[in-house]
């Protein structure tokens, strides 16, 4: 139950397009009150061609302390911070802002940190895997920067988009950290499959991947959280392999989001 709510309550929002399926306004203003802030995260319907306009009011208001970004504003929100991580800066994308001391905004990108810790808490060693991974938007650019860093030897990205695919892959090959190649639909040969797009949000969506060669030993995750059974991860387990939710994901990112929102403001 939130505890607290009132005129001193500090604000965060989280900006989507659509922002229905978004399951953290509860759990990180939860977390908050837990840490003994007065705060609230609310979620805000935000299109593409409002964003900047958005951003730019918002920040006016004195009591807004901070933002939580999703799809499809991950790169957009970038330009909007006067400073970022290293990481956010390599991908181009934050999916979290706080206020910094001077009431400008400084951001990260923490899914593929999350995504990862979420493997390994399932027990799965990205190290010296191959990994193939559809979507290389805001989510999918931020995991397989993770992957790469975690030490994966070979990873395959796939995107309808192949500018934003190539250029994906330049960045991470730059990185000299492992294996980054063009993708495809088929996942014969390895060890970690992910969907990264937001393909299956809705029943009648395509799969992100072709069933035939689906090995049981891989693992399939998806970032999708709603539903929280994809069909591309019921038709996974159908073939017997270990799946790994979005929601399972979500938790990590929660953990990650709050802790960067609390910190001390940057000087």
């Amino acid at each position: 139950m939130i505890e607290q709510l009132d005129g001193a309550t500090r604000l965060y929002l989280v900006l989507g397009d659509p922002i229905a399926q978004v399951k953290s306004p509860l759990g990180v203003t939860q977390s908050m009150q837990k840490e003994g802030r007065n705060a609230l995260l609310a979620p805000l319907h935000i299109a593409s061609d409002a964003l900047d306009a958005f951003i730019s009011g918002a920040s006016l208001a004195r009591n807004l302390d901070g933002l939580i970004v999703t799809v499809p504003h991950k790169f957009a929100a970038h330009g909007h911070c006067a400073a970022a991580t290293e990481r956010a800066n390599f991908l181009g994308a934050v999916n979290v802002m706080r206020r910094d001391a001077n009431g400008c905004w400084y951001g990260d990108q923490v899914d593929g940190l999350a995504y990862v810790a979420a493997l390994m808490k399932k027990g799965f060693e990205p190290r010296g895997c191959s990994a193939l991974m559809a979507g290389a938007g805001g989510a999918g650019s931020a995991i397989a920067e993770a992957l790469v860093q975690a030490g994966v030897a070979r990873l395959s990205i796939h995107d309808e988009d192949t500018a934003r695919r190539d250029a994906l892959i330049t960045r991470l090959a730059g990185l000299e950290l492992g294996e980054v190649t063009i993708g495809s639909r088929n996942p014969t040969g390895f060890d970690l499959v992910i969907n990264a797009t937001p393909c299956g949000m809705a029943q009648d969506d395509p799969l992100p991947f072709e069933l035939a060669g689906l090995s049981p030993k891989t693992l399939a995750g998806d970032v999708i959280t709603a539903p929280e059974i994809t069909p591309w991860l019921a038709a996974a387990s159908e073939r017997g392999c270990h799946t790994l939710r979005g929601v399972e994901m979500f938790a990590a990112v929660r953990d990650l989001m709050v802790d960067f929102l609390l910190e001390d403001k940057e000087t």
